[in-house]
Protein backbone atom coordinates (compact mmCIF):
# COMPACT_ATOMS: atom_id res chain seq x y z
CA UNK A 1 0.00 0.00 0.00
CA UNK A 2 1.36 3.76 -0.76
CA UNK A 3 0.21 5.71 1.93
CA UNK A 4 1.31 9.90 1.30
CA UNK A 5 2.35 12.53 4.15
CA UNK A 6 1.02 15.03 2.33
CA UNK A 7 3.34 17.93 4.22
CA UNK A 8 0.50 21.35 4.30
CA UNK A 9 2.84 24.13 5.10
CA UNK A 10 5.46 26.09 3.12
CA UNK A 11 6.21 29.02 5.24
CA UNK A 12 9.70 29.79 6.78
CA UNK A 13 9.94 28.25 9.53
CA UNK A 14 7.67 25.44 9.44
CA UNK A 15 7.06 23.23 12.32
CA UNK A 16 5.09 20.47 9.53
CA UNK A 17 8.09 19.33 8.30
CA UNK A 18 9.70 18.15 11.46
CA UNK A 19 6.27 16.45 12.32
CA UNK A 20 5.85 15.02 9.41
CA UNK A 21 8.96 13.42 9.05
CA UNK A 22 8.17 11.71 12.35
CA UNK A 23 4.81 10.19 11.09
CA UNK A 24 7.15 8.95 8.05
CA UNK A 25 9.93 7.58 10.60
CA UNK A 26 6.92 5.71 12.50
CA UNK A 27 5.31 4.46 9.03
CA UNK A 28 8.05 3.04 7.65
CA UNK A 29 8.33 0.73 10.60
CA UNK A 30 5.56 -0.78 8.90
CA UNK A 31 6.41 -3.55 6.23
CA UNK A 32 3.28 -3.64 4.53
CA UNK A 33 3.84 0.80 3.72
CA UNK A 34 5.21 2.30 0.91
CA UNK A 35 5.64 5.68 2.30
CA UNK A 36 5.74 9.03 0.21
CA UNK A 37 6.79 12.39 2.01
CA UNK A 38 4.91 14.71 -0.16
CA UNK A 39 5.70 18.42 0.73
CA UNK A 40 3.85 21.11 -0.79
CA UNK A 41 6.83 23.33 -0.91
CA UNK A 42 8.33 20.89 -3.85
CA UNK A 43 4.76 22.36 -6.28
CA UNK A 44 4.07 25.71 -7.31
CA UNK A 45 0.59 25.71 -6.99
CA UNK A 46 -1.08 29.19 -7.80
CA UNK A 47 -4.54 30.49 -6.15
CA UNK A 48 -6.53 27.86 -7.58
CA UNK A 49 -8.82 30.12 -10.23
CA UNK A 50 -10.57 27.52 -12.93
CA UNK A 51 -13.80 28.56 -14.02
CA UNK A 52 -15.34 25.01 -13.42
CA UNK A 53 -15.10 23.08 -10.63
CA UNK A 54 -12.37 20.08 -11.43
CA UNK A 55 -15.44 17.51 -11.02
CA UNK A 56 -17.23 18.89 -13.01
CA UNK A 57 -15.15 19.67 -15.95
CA UNK A 58 -14.94 17.15 -18.57
CA UNK A 59 -12.68 19.21 -21.12
CA UNK A 60 -10.15 19.81 -17.84
CA UNK A 61 -6.37 19.76 -18.63
CA UNK A 62 -3.97 20.57 -16.25
CA UNK A 63 0.24 21.29 -16.71
CA UNK A 64 3.11 21.97 -15.15
CA UNK A 65 3.04 22.05 -11.19
CA UNK A 66 -0.62 21.70 -11.19
CA UNK A 67 -0.42 18.28 -13.15
CA UNK A 68 2.49 17.11 -11.30
CA UNK A 69 0.54 17.29 -7.91
CA UNK A 70 -2.57 15.75 -9.26
CA UNK A 71 -0.65 12.79 -10.86
CA UNK A 72 1.18 12.18 -7.17
CA UNK A 73 -2.16 12.22 -5.45
CA UNK A 74 -3.50 9.67 -7.42
CA UNK A 75 -0.55 7.36 -6.63
CA UNK A 76 -1.84 7.65 -2.80
CA UNK A 77 -4.01 4.43 -1.89
CA UNK A 78 -4.36 6.14 1.66
CA UNK A 79 -3.52 9.58 2.80
CA UNK A 80 -2.11 11.45 6.22
CA UNK A 81 -2.77 15.22 5.25
CA UNK A 82 -0.51 17.69 8.49
CA UNK A 83 -1.33 21.07 8.76
CA UNK A 84 -0.79 23.59 11.52
CA UNK A 85 -3.70 25.19 12.62
CA UNK A 86 -3.53 29.08 11.71
CA UNK A 87 -6.32 30.94 12.72
CA UNK A 88 -8.55 28.20 14.23
CA UNK A 89 -8.15 26.62 10.69
CA UNK A 90 -5.74 24.74 8.18
CA UNK A 91 -2.95 26.00 6.14
CA UNK A 92 -4.16 28.26 3.30
CA UNK A 93 -1.58 26.40 1.11
CA UNK A 94 -3.15 23.38 1.91
CA UNK A 95 -6.56 24.45 1.18
CA UNK A 96 -5.64 25.90 -2.30
CA UNK A 97 -4.20 22.07 -3.25
CA UNK A 98 -6.86 20.49 -2.37
CA UNK A 99 -9.44 23.10 -4.13
CA UNK A 100 -7.24 21.34 -7.49
CA UNK A 101 -8.38 17.53 -6.76
CA UNK A 102 -11.05 15.82 -8.96
CA UNK A 103 -11.11 12.60 -7.99
CA UNK A 104 -7.58 11.90 -7.15
CA UNK A 105 -9.15 10.89 -3.19
CA UNK A 106 -12.14 9.00 -4.76
CA UNK A 107 -13.13 6.65 -1.97
CA UNK A 108 -8.89 6.81 -0.30
CA UNK A 109 -9.17 6.68 3.21
CA UNK A 110 -7.59 9.93 4.64
CA UNK A 111 -6.50 10.62 7.92
CA UNK A 112 -5.71 14.44 9.54
CA UNK A 113 -2.58 15.22 11.87
CA UNK A 114 -2.87 18.65 13.11
CA UNK A 115 -0.42 21.00 15.18
CA UNK A 116 -0.69 24.10 16.98
CA UNK A 117 -3.24 25.64 19.47
CA UNK A 118 -5.37 22.77 21.33
CA UNK A 119 -3.36 20.14 19.31
CA UNK A 120 -4.85 21.80 15.74
CA UNK A 121 -8.16 20.57 16.68
CA UNK A 122 -10.05 23.43 15.08
CA UNK A 123 -7.91 23.18 11.96
CA UNK A 124 -8.80 19.31 11.91
CA UNK A 125 -12.47 19.94 11.81
CA UNK A 126 -12.23 22.14 8.84
CA UNK A 127 -9.88 19.80 6.87
CA UNK A 128 -12.11 16.72 7.50
CA UNK A 129 -15.19 18.45 6.20
CA UNK A 130 -12.89 19.47 2.74
CA UNK A 131 -11.38 16.24 2.63
CA UNK A 132 -14.95 14.87 2.49
CA UNK A 133 -16.24 16.86 -0.04
CA UNK A 134 -13.21 15.76 -1.96
CA UNK A 135 -14.43 12.34 -1.38
CA UNK A 136 -11.75 10.61 0.77
CA UNK A 137 -13.42 8.49 3.79
CA UNK A 138 -12.32 10.15 7.11
CA UNK A 139 -10.51 7.26 9.35
CA UNK A 140 -12.08 7.50 12.94
CA UNK A 141 -8.64 8.16 14.39
CA UNK A 142 -6.25 10.96 13.70
CA UNK A 143 -3.70 13.12 15.73
CA UNK A 144 -3.49 16.79 17.46
CA UNK A 145 0.01 17.06 18.80
CA UNK A 146 -0.58 18.95 21.52
CA UNK A 147 3.00 19.57 22.33
CA UNK A 148 5.20 22.27 21.25
CA UNK A 149 7.09 20.55 18.08
CA UNK A 150 10.82 21.85 18.99
CA UNK A 151 10.93 20.34 22.58
CA UNK A 152 9.89 16.85 21.31
CA UNK A 153 10.16 16.12 18.02
CA UNK A 154 14.04 16.84 16.63
CA UNK A 155 14.75 18.00 12.76
CA UNK A 156 15.21 14.21 11.67
CA UNK A 157 11.78 13.23 12.93
CA UNK A 158 12.77 11.67 16.44
CA UNK A 159 10.02 11.88 18.78
CA UNK A 160 11.74 12.48 22.40
CA UNK A 161 11.96 9.29 24.57
CA UNK A 162 9.28 10.54 27.16
CA UNK A 163 6.43 10.99 24.71
CA UNK A 164 7.15 7.72 23.26
CA UNK A 165 6.78 5.53 26.02
CA UNK A 166 3.45 7.11 27.27
CA UNK A 167 0.68 3.92 26.69
CA UNK A 168 -1.34 6.58 25.41
CA UNK A 169 0.48 9.17 23.96
CA UNK A 170 0.86 10.59 20.28
CA UNK A 171 3.39 7.45 19.29
CA UNK A 172 0.74 5.44 20.60
CA UNK A 173 -2.59 7.44 18.51
CA UNK A 174 -0.13 7.59 15.64
CA UNK A 175 0.59 3.95 15.50
CA UNK A 176 -3.32 3.04 15.75
CA UNK A 177 -3.78 5.75 12.89
CA UNK A 178 -1.69 4.03 10.30
CA UNK A 179 -3.61 0.88 11.36
CA UNK A 180 -6.86 2.41 10.72
CA UNK A 181 -5.62 3.66 7.41
CA UNK A 182 -3.84 0.35 6.23
CA UNK A 183 -7.64 -1.25 6.79
CA UNK A 184 -9.22 0.87 4.83
CA UNK A 185 -7.28 0.94 2.36
CA UNK A 186 -7.70 -2.96 1.84
CA UNK A 187 -11.25 -3.00 2.58
CA UNK A 188 -11.67 -0.29 0.08
CA UNK A 189 -9.26 -1.17 -2.69
CA UNK A 190 -11.68 -4.51 -3.28
CA UNK A 191 -14.68 -2.48 -3.15
CA UNK A 192 -13.45 -0.14 -5.81
CA UNK A 193 -12.03 -3.03 -7.94
CA UNK A 194 -15.27 -4.38 -7.67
Amino acid sequence: MNLQIIVGSTREGRKSLQFSKWIEKTAKENKNLKVDLVDLIDYDLPMFNEPISPRYNPQRKTEGDVKKFLDKLAEGDAFIFVTPEYNHSLSGVLKNALDYTGYELDKKPAATSTHGSVGGARAAEHLKMILSECRAVIVPINLHFNHFIDNNIDKEGNLIKELKELQYGPHTTLNSMINELLWYADALKIAREK
